[in-house]
């Protein structure tokens, strides 16, 4: 379609729309001219409403242009076009703003423009908002352009402020120079309108851009802006300042003019959420003892409490803490803190504040005894702004308790507040009855003993009197002298009220500047829309429902006149003229005929012509007037005057019938409608012109010519007859009921009875369409008159008005050539509600009661005496009865009656409900200025029990709401005030009454979401009517607030509420109703809602029911493969080919998905970020969290079988998963957690099937689990076994068999001994058969893994089950006396002891039972040895060797049969592990015969005993956790007997490998025990000679383990602070010189610290060190020789430094010094005597210095501190050593730092020759290739042993990181073995074996006493002896024996000295350690040359000393 021709050819839509550019551009010419053609409201404009944003987005640039033409001409004629302004903005803003074109960007803004007076500022704002936020700076800067040339020309009443000055500060941050310019203008404006108020939003900006504003708001006038452009509303307004513009001068009110608008800059800032910003421990800390505590938490809440302003919430209990800490806290900072916290929150809530002023200010009164002045004037402020947040009503009972309090500074603090407070009071605020008694208490203290308090009284009874006047005041002070009074009067004259001087002059400008907005017309319904939005909210609905609110008000009568005059009413020469020239001669003379048959003739042939006449040329005018001419509308014969009643139709219907025309007319025919000839036609032809002209303009003119011109009775009678009849023709939308009723009352007044029947019958008319109000016109008629309009009420009240089926034609609306404004009259007379309440109040003739409310009513209102206050109300009531309808004015009535509401006489407080109800009947909707005096006292009434009080209050509510709505009841907070009050009475009659109006609302305050937390609690109310009201209102809350938001709110309920409150919430959902006021969409919904369907039972655990749930077509099969991620409508059941292939192809995949969010939500288990899985019934949450973590690990259709609501479908899951089990074994695993909950949701259903189904699957799984040797996690078996275990006492035989299955399979998985735990909580049960179950799953377990097993310890656990004896069930009494056997069995007599007491039956029971078993103990031990009985009992925990698959610690022996024991004991079972039948190993050959012939040779030869061999069994992940667990056992034996099995594991490098990932763990647990045997066992006699041999087990087990340096690497640093924190304690333990053995103990406690140090990490190592050291000089009480020993290993540690320094952190190593030095820095130890740790510290610190030269400043990464003591000093040890070597080196490398070390211990490196560098580079080259790798490290190892000064370096940093660290293992396993080499080739030929095991101390050096043996091969094998028990002290100890008996106290030695750089001294702050040796103290130890020859025999006795020692057994 490229062709023009054939664009041409398309209409005027598509070619707008069309893809060339040519063809839009065209379409957008057009459619401007045609837009101007078309009729505002004609249908054409809907077609353009989708399009009509391309326009503007239109990529070609000259068609853009002419597209925004095109758009501001469908904006300016479209009556629609208010619709497509959210579209047309975005594209103005994205795409028209950022244009190179000028007038592109002109026109886009001026669209914007035009939207804004379409009444769419805020989508204009909106979208122009979301441009500031463009990336492009060209589009920033002309948003805000349009901002400010919307607010230059609207101005700040249309344009909302608020979140354009919170945008302003990043503005002006903004890169770009132009958008800060822009801003600045966009400031200026913003000043220019609302003025200083501007200035808090702009704190943030730089002070130099705040300057230059300063400066330009200087110059602007102080003449407030106008507005320039007008909304549609305010057409009158923008008349108004055209006239003044026209006739050159200024409006009389410039001046007020002239008065900015007031704007809160309040309402500027952004609101602070203090609460969610409060820190967790708030309300602990501040309840702390520690007032530093205290005072830390407050510091904490100021500046939140101090924010402007505060986001509001429930602060009840933070003000509570506030208060108390106020009243009760003696620490006067604290309390000043409080009080600033109080006054801030009450600043920045303002009225949110006013639930907890009076509590606060009561406190804050009783702490003005307070002497600190600065706490005193911080309270005076707080109860300053406090007070600002409520009423001197609301605290007067705290003022006058506090001016009498004895303190005088309470009284004067009192005193003085009360004169501040009045100054805020008014008249209103400060009526009579709140003055007396605060006067009579401020009198009595006047004269008060202190001149304090005199002061401050006569201060506020001068202020009380500048407020309410001398003359109210003089009666209370009237006895006074003149002294005091005249001291009144001045502090009266003094006195500055903060209401006071020219406020109510501003008011009253405002309002008259508003009043036009109010008032302005609008052109049309939408335009009217706005204007009175606030009105039709607070109006409600009518009873009956007939009218709308009011949108517009008719035009008022200059525009009628105007009307009128637009078409000129003729005169007789006029009409002569016209008529001469349209109609014939004859034809006229016929019509002027004195014979009755001319005119008749005549009329026919004119009526003839005029039906022939085409419409425009018809002058309906002309031929009224024609027809009016004598004899006129008068005319005698009735066929002439029906003729020209017909002719007129005949003109309304085809003509332009103006009103003129019928003004005319009206006249004759109603003279003529009460004849009966031309009754019918008269009312035919004012229907007629009614439809021309309106109906309220004909009925108005009947009307009043009926009742004001003509008196004829018939006429009368008649007129109304059809008035009443066209109501229901035309409807009651467009009358005006107030033009009506003078004329309707004159009626019913008449004596004719048809005139009075016909009133009556319209009434009822009305009645149908007005409701009740409409009676309250009629109150004042006679009571006989009354009775009949109440029975024509009667009968009309059930009829509902019928549908209008007339009004004013299509074709007078759309063409009215007269100038009439039909339609916009029309429109503008629809819009208003005829018989809206307001309408109909201002009816009504009032009285204005206030003369008769006097000063002696009042008093008598408030009068003690409660007759004199009955008389009172008596008399209130007959002015109320002598004057029906009143004016809102009462005087102080409202304040007076407020307190009787509560009176203590329940009749008086009844009888003031009834006079509110008269009241608000009486006054009307006006009464809603006494809602907030008056409504709370009625809603509080509701908490009296007697039923009459009750329902006298709901009554009177009823008729407030009947006036007000309930939107003022929402609006000022008044319902949840009340109803936070716990009262049932109050809840239940509250909620019960809005449960009745809320209903007919269809909009309310959104503040009636403050109510929903009181409504939840009461949901949960003890009381159950309170609980059933709460219930029955919850639906209409729902209908109000959206389903979603209630259920958002109960968030902040605690889990078990909101779980009930939700359950309700569901089960109310479908009660809630539909809004009132739109029938139509009600009736579309009903009838699409699909029909109910019975619901099947469904359970617990299923979720809520979707439209997928209730239907039942569908097979489980085919939901388990199909998805359902789109629901269909009921009713349709065919599924569409797309659908289905696209559900198959989304179940391709597996059914559990494999991936890694396992870890993450363990990790969220850990950091509490989900629920735990722990409930007693699953509640909604837990499933719906269950969902969320399962569902990524499943396939869709599996996700919908698993959470459907059949049965079926979960037995269809459980079948996919059984299979899944198999074929994806991972998948099942990464996901067995959630799987796992799953399973236990169904353990709640109560259908078998599933039961079986989720055993059968958790069987096959764990099986599979076994086999993967996979160990179960603890969340994921504390989320499982708490509710199998709930399964075990099922009812059914089978499910009970299954479980005990399952569970016996998990012990492969999962510890024993933990399984035991979960069962042993079973007992808890009240159900006997899960006890017993229980019980017996014990005792297997116990058989089968021993005592041990018993968790938390045997004791512990026994008592338990000993307990179960005494239960009143005798199977389970019968299951716990044989699981006590079954430990009987094991422990022996030891069972009587651990069970704890027994009653005496109890304990005959156990003694009966274990004496009927048989039972003999297992592997009793012999009397004389009872220590070995322990360590014998504890080898049932030992695994068993196993030829197949490795297997759990924990899993229970193979055997072929079922293993299970039954409850029968088994006394003559043959115990076939102990035959050893079962080994795999044995040996079942049969053995072969020898010949006879050799016998003598047999018996000759030595007899070789057979070699059993013993299969080391490999250790599993749940085993080693087992075993560790038992090192910390607090039985001795088990732990040794641990420590050897890890010892044997430590030993083999296969095994060992298990525990590379539970190094910690083990070092713990040994440390653990460590603590305990130096705490624990060593104060204890009985078990203090256990210690050594605990000590020696435990050092000999760490020793294995620090050698192996990949283990010892794995230790952390906090571990090893505990680790050496425990042996350094053994170490200095003097009760170990009391033993044999303890210095031998300490020996290798010293020697295996030197392991620890040298195979540890050693930047573990040293952190771990400074850790402790800053532990202990913390203690000043801590022992020196602890610290000593701790800096001692840090001097090894340093001078080991240079050899380790690639393997230390550096970084984290500075932090740990940073940390000491910051906790105790330099001038701390100025105070202390000894400063050796500090020196220490330096010294690390020196020697990290040398060693990195100036690099080493580049590793304080970690530390933030800028004045970091490290920081400093290492920098003043570089600058030194520069200055030392004259700045020649080479970047503080190693090389240069080590060269300067005096010691020697590191040789510098020297640069290699060219030869050796050939060398190694061949080397190198070799070690890269593969097949000669290894010679290649051999090469390099002997070439580094040749050449040991040559430098590697350089050739190892040209290679990769990964290859360095292999070349650096490779070299180390090199030289282990040639080490190991050269050691075996040096043993070779010894008889000493090389085994290192603990165990095996037994076979070392089995010496006969009378061997001859040298003293030399003795020596050897003690030190072969000694090494391998741990005590040898290796290449770093003392190399010769120390007599085993030395006095002396072992102690770790230091090292030489470390100096200074060569040729230069030591630095002099730097400690000089001496060589470390963790050996004997002794430093003057004999070499080994110098060592005596020892005596033969006590070498001897040693070595047997030392082997008896070491045995383990």
């Amino acid at each position: 379609m490229g062709d023009e021709s054939e664009w041409l050819k398309l209409p005027l839509d598509d070619r707008c729309v069309h893809k060339v550019w040519k063809a839009r551009l065209h379409g957008y010419t057009e459619a401007i001219k045609y837009f101007g053609t078309l009729d505002s409201k004609s249908p054409e404009f809907t077609k353009y409403l989708g399009i009509i944003k391309k326009f503007v987005v239109d990529t070609n640039a000259v068609a853009q242009e002419k597209g925004l033409d095109a758009t501001l001409a469908f904006l300016e004629n479209a009556a629609s076009a208010h619709k497509t302004c959210a579209e047309v903005s975005a594209g103005v803003v994205t795409k028209c703003l950022n244009s190179s074109r000028t007038k592109t960007k002109e026109k886009g803004i001026e669209i914007l423009m035009v939207c804004i007076e379409l009444e769419k500022q805020e989508i204009v704002i909106e979208e122009v908002m979301k441009g500031l936020t463009n990336k492009q700076p060209k589009i920033v800067a002309a948003s805000i352009l349009v901002l400010r040339t919307a607010i230059s020309n609207f101005g700040s009443k249309i344009i909302t402020l608020k979140p354009i000055v919170k945008v302003m500060p990043k503005l002006f941050e903004h890169s770009d120079k132009n958008v800060r310019e822009e801003a600045k203008l966009l400031a200026i404006e913003i000043y220019r309108w609302i003025g200083a108020v501007f200035k808090p939003g702009l704190q943030k900006i730089k002070p130099v851009q705040m300057k230059e504003l300063e400066e330009e708001f200087e110059k602007l006038p102080n003449k407030a802006p106008k507005q320039i452009r007008f909304l549609k509303s305010q057409q009158e307004l923008k008349e108004k300042f055209e006239e003044a513009a026209a006739g050159g001068g200024e409006s009389e009110d410039d001046d007020e003019d002239d008065v900015r608008p007031e704007v809160d800059p309040f309402e500027l800032l952004p609101a602070v959420d203090v609460l969610s910003k409060l820190p967790k421990d708030f309300f602990e800390n501040i309840e702390a003892k520690k007032w530093q505590t205290r005072k830390e938490a407050l510091d904490n809440l100021l500046p939140l409490a101090t924010s402007p302003k505060i986001e509001g919430g429930d602060f009840a209990e933070l003000v509570r803490v506030l208060k108390k800490v106020v009243s009760k806290d003696t620490n006067v900072m604290i309390v000043t803190v409080a009080g600033k916290c109080l006054g801030g929150l009450a600043i920045g809530l303002r009225k949110k504040f006013t639930p907890y002023a009076v509590a606060c200010t009561g406190a804050i009164l009783e702490k003005f005894k307070e002497k600190k002045v600065t706490v005193v004037s911080v309270l005076r402020d707080a109860i300053d702004a406090i007070f600002l947040t409520t009423t001197l009503q609301n605290i007067s009972e705290d003022v006058l308790v506090a001016l009498d309090n004895k303190n005088p500074s309470i009284r004067a603090e009192t005193a003085a507040f009360l004169a501040r407070a009045m100054r805020h009071c008014t008249l209103t605020t400060l009526p009579k009855s709140l003055l007396k008694p605060l006067s009579a208490a401020l009198v009595k203290k006047i004269g008060d003993t202190s001149p304090e308090v005199r002061e401050a009284v006569a201060e506020s009874l001068g202020t009380a009197m500048k407020v309410v006047g001398e003359k109210h005041l003089l009666p209370f002070i009237a006895d006074l002298d003149k002294i005091k009074q005249d001291k009144i009067r001045e502090w009266c004259e003094k006195t500055e009220l903060a209401t006071g001087g020219g406020k109510k002059k501003k008011e009253k400008s405002s309002e008259t500047k508003a009043a036009p907005t109010k008032a302005a017309p609008g052109p049309s319904k939408a335009a009217a829309k706005p204007a009175s939005a606030a009105k039709s909210k607070a109006r409600p609905a009518s009873a009956s429902g007939a009218g709308k609110a009011s949108k517009g008000k008719k035009k008022p009568k200059q525009s009628e006149e105007t009307e009128k005059k637009s078409e000129p009413a003729y005169s007789p020469e006029d009409v002569d003229e016209k008529a001469a020239v349209a109609l014939p001669a004859t034809l006229l003379q016929q019509l002027g005929h004195a014979n009755w048959k001319e005119r008749l003739a005549g009329m026919e042939e004119l009526t003839t012509k005029i039906h022939n006449m085409e419409k425009k040329d018809i002058d309906c005018q002309l031929y009224v007037r024609l027809m009016a001419k004598k004899p006129g509308y008068k005319d005698a014969n009735f066929q002439v005057l029906k003729a020209k009643f017909a002719l007129i139709g005949i003109l309304a219907e085809k003509g332009k019938f103006s009103r003129t025309s019928g003004s005319v007319c009206i006249g004759g025919i109603v003279e003529k409608i009460g004849d009966i000839k031309q009754s019918a036609t008269a009312k035919e032809t004012m229907t007629s012109i009614s439809e021309a002209c309106s109906l309220q303009f004909v009925a108005l003119e009947a009307v009043s010519y009926a009742f004001d011109t003509q008196k004829n009775p018939k006429n009368q009678s008649e007129t109304l007859n059809w008035f009443a009849q066209a109501i229901q023709e035309f409807g009651f939308a467009s009358l005006k009921v107030k033009c009506y009723i003078s004329y309707i009352k004159k009626a019913l007044g008449a004596t004719n009875p048809a005139i009075r029947t016909a009133a009556i019958t319209t009434v009822g008319t009305m009645y149908m369409y007005m409701g009740a109000p409409l009676r309250m016109l009629f109150e004042d008629e006679k009571p006989a008159l009354l009775a009949q309009i109440d029975a024509e009420f009667q009968k009309v009240s059930g009829t509902s008005p019928p549908a209008p089926f007339r009004g004013i034609k299509k074709e007078e609306k759309r063409d009215d050539a007269d100038g009439d404004d039909v339609e916009d009259d029309v429109d503008e007379e629809e819009s208003e509600v005829g018989g809206s309440p307001s309408s109909i109040q201002d009816l009504v003739p009032r009285v204005d009661i206030s003369d008769q409310i006097t000063s002696s009513l009042i008093e008598e209102l408030g009068d003690s005496k409660w007759k004199v206050r009955g008389q009172g109300l008596d008399r209130v009531q007959t002015i109320l009865n002598s004057n029906k309808f009143i004016t809102p004015n009462l005087g102080e009535l409202p304040t007076a009656l407020k307190p009787r509401l509560s009176d203590t006489n329940k009749i008086l407080a009844t009888n003031t409900a009834n006079i509110c109800t008269q009241l608000a009947q009486a006054i009307g909707p006006a009464i809603k200025v006494h809602v907030r005096t008056l409504v709370p006292g009625l809603l509080m009434l509701n908490c009296d029990s007697k039923p009459t009080v009750r329902a006298a209050s709901v009554s009177a509510l009823s008729a407030w709401e009947e006036q007000v709505g309930l939107a003022p009841f929402i609006e000022d907070e008044l319902l949840n005030t009340v109803l936070a009050k716990e009262s049932p009475f109050l809840r239940m009659e509250v909620f019960g009454w809005l449960e009745e109006k809320l209903a007919k609302y269809h909009t309310l305050p959104s503040d009636l979401a403050l109510t929903v937390p009181i409504l939840y609690t009461a949901l949960e109310d003890r009381n159950p009517e309170v609980r059933k009201k709460a219930q029955g209102v919850l639906p209409l809350f729902m209908m109000h607030l959206s389903y979603e938001k209630c259920v958002k709110m109960t968030n902040k309920l605690k889990p078990s509420s909101k779980t009930q409150v939700m359950q309700i919430l569901e089960k109310q959902r479908p009660n809630i109703p539909a809004k009132p006021g739109k029938p139509e969409k009600t009736k579309k919904a009903k009838t699409a809602a699909p029909p109910p369907q019975e619901e099947k039972k469904r359970p617990k655990t299923a979720p809520p029911k979707t439209e997928s749930s209730s239907s039942t077509d569908t097979s489980p099969t085919e939901t388990a493969t199909t998805t359902t991620t789109r629901k269909k409508p009921v009713g349709k059941s065919k599924t569409s080919k797309s659908s289905k292939s696209k559900q198959e192809d989304e179940d391709v995949g597996p059914p559990v998905i494999l991936n890694n969010l396992k870890d993450r939500r363990f990790r969220d288990e850990d950091n509490l970020k989900v629920l735990k899985w722990n409930f007693s019934v699953p509640r909604d949450e837990i499933i719906d969290q269950l969902k969320e973590q399962i569902q990524p690990c499943v396939s869709p259709s599996l996700f919908t079988a698993l959470f459907h609501a059949d049965f079926k479908y979960h037995i269809t899951a459980l079948t996919t998963l059984k299979e899944a089990v198999t074929s994806h074994k991972e998948a099942c695993i990464g996901a067995l957690d959630v799987l796992l909950k799953w399973v236990t949701l169904r353990f709640f259903d109560t259908n078998t099937s599933v039961n079986i189904k989720a055993l059968e699957f958790l069987q096959v799984l764990f099986n599979m689990l076994a086999e993967e040797d996979y160990s179960m996690h603890d969340y994921e078996a504390s989320a499982f076994l708490p509710y199998l275990v709930l399964k075990i006492g099922e009812n059914k035989e089978n499910i009970r068999k299954m479980v005990r299955s399952c569970i016996k399979t998990i012990t492969k998985i999962y510890p024993a001994s933990k399984v035991f735990q979960f069962i042993i909580d079973g007992l808890k049960s009240k159900n006997a058969r899960q006890r017993t179950e229980c019980l017996e799953e014990l005792g297997n377990l116990i058989d089968l893994y021993g005592i041990n097993v018993c968790q938390p310890s045997p004791p512990k656990a026994l008592k338990d089950i000993a307990v179960q004896i005494s239960d009143r069930d005798n199977s389970v009494r019968s299951a716990a006396l044989n699981t006590l056997v079954q430990a009987y069995a094991i422990v022996g007599e030891g069972i009587y002891k651990m069970v704890g007491r027994l009653n005496e039956k109890d304990v005959s029971l156990l003694e009966e039972r274990i004496k009927r078993s048989s039972k003999k103990v297992k592997s009793a031990p012999p009397m004389q040895e009872p220590k070995q009985t322990k360590q014998d009992a504890k080898k049932s925990m030992l695994p068993a060797p196993s030829n197949g698959t490795d297997r759990p610690s924990t899993a229970p022996p193979q055997s072929g049969g079922n293993i299970r024991s039954s409850n029968v004991p088994q006394v003559f079972k043959l115990d076939l592990d102990g035959l050893g039948l079962n080994d795999g190993d044995s040996n079942d050959n049969i053995p072969q015969l020898e010949d006879m012939d050799h016998v003598q040779d047999l018996l000759s030869d030595a007899v070789k005993l057979p070699q059993r061999r013993l299969q080391k069994p490999s250790l599993t992940v749940a085993q080693l956790d087992f075993i560790i667990s038992q090192i910390a056992s607090n039985d001795i034996a088990i732990s040794l007997q641990s420590l050897k099995q890890l010892d044997e594991a430590l030993q083999d490098s296969d095994r060992s490998k298990v525990l590379t990932d539970h190094i910690d763990q083990l070092v713990v647990t040994t440390s653990l025990q460590l603590r305990m045997a130096f705490s624990k066992y060593m104060s204890d006699e009985t078990t203090s000679k256990d210690v050594i041999r605990m000590y020696r087990c435990l050092v000999a087990l760490l020793m294995s383990l620090f050698q192996n340096r990949m283990l010892a690497m794995k230790a952390s640093k906090d571990v090893l602070c505990d680790l050496v924190n425990g042996l350094i304690t053994v170490l200095i333990d003097n009760r170990l010189e009391a033993f044999d053995d303890g210095p031998q103990v300490i020996r290798s406690i010293n020697m295996l610290m030197v392991k620890v140090l040298d195979q540890s990490d050693p930047t573990n190592s040293m952190c771990a060190l400074l850790k402790l050291l800053q532990e202990y000089v913390a203690h000043e009480s801590s022992s020196p020789k602890f610290v000593q020993l701790i800096m001692k290993c840090l001097w090894r540690m340093v001078r080991s430094m240079p050899e380790i320094i690639h393997d230390i952190n550096v970084e984290r190593l500075l932090l740990s010094l940073h940390l000491f030095l910051k906790a105790f820095p330099s001038s701390v130890w100025k105070e202390r005597t000894n400063d050796t740790p500090l020196r220490t510290i330096k010294t690390i610190l020196h020697s990290l210095a040398k060693i990195l030269g100036s690099k080493v400043l580049s590793y304080l990464v970690l530390i933030n501190d800028k004045n970091s003591e490290v920081e400093l000093y290492l920098k003043k040890i570089v600058r030194n050593n520069r200055k030392s070597v004259g700045g020649d080196h080479i970047n503080g490398s190693v090389q240069e730092t080590s060269n300067s070390s005096s010691t020697g211990n590191v040789a510098s490196p020297r640069r290699g020759t060219a030869r050796t560098n050939d060398i190694l580079a061949e080397i190198f080259k070799r070690i890269g290739s593969k097949e000669n790798t290894r010679e290649g490290l051999a090469e390099l190892y002997d070439f580094k042993c040749k050449y040991p000064d040559v430098d590697i370096e350089p050739f190892l940093k040209k290679t990769s990181p990964f290859f360095q660290s292999y070349i650096e293992r490779g070299l180390k396993n090199i030289a282990t073995e040639r080490e190991k080499a050269q050691t075996e080739k040096q043993n070779k030929g010894r008889s000493v074996g090389s085994t290192d095991s603990i165990s095996s101390v037994d076979s070392v050096g089995n010496l006969s006493a009378g061997q001859d043996v040298s003293t030399s091969q003795l020596r050897d094998r003690l030190k072969v002896l000694r090494a391998r028990c741990g005590l040898d002290n290796g290449s770093e100890a003392v190399q010769d024996p120390v007599p085993v008996k030395s006095s002396s106290r072992p102690e770790l030695v230091t090292s030489s000295s470390i100096e200074s750089d060569s040729g230069h001294n030591a630095m002099p702050h730097l400690y000089q350690p001496q060589r470390i040796t963790l050996g004997s103290s002794t430093s003057s130890a004999p070499t080994p040359a110098q060592v005596p020859d020892t005596n033969v025999d006590e070498l001897r006795k040693r070595l047997e000393r030392i082997k008896k020692g070491g045995s383990m057994k």
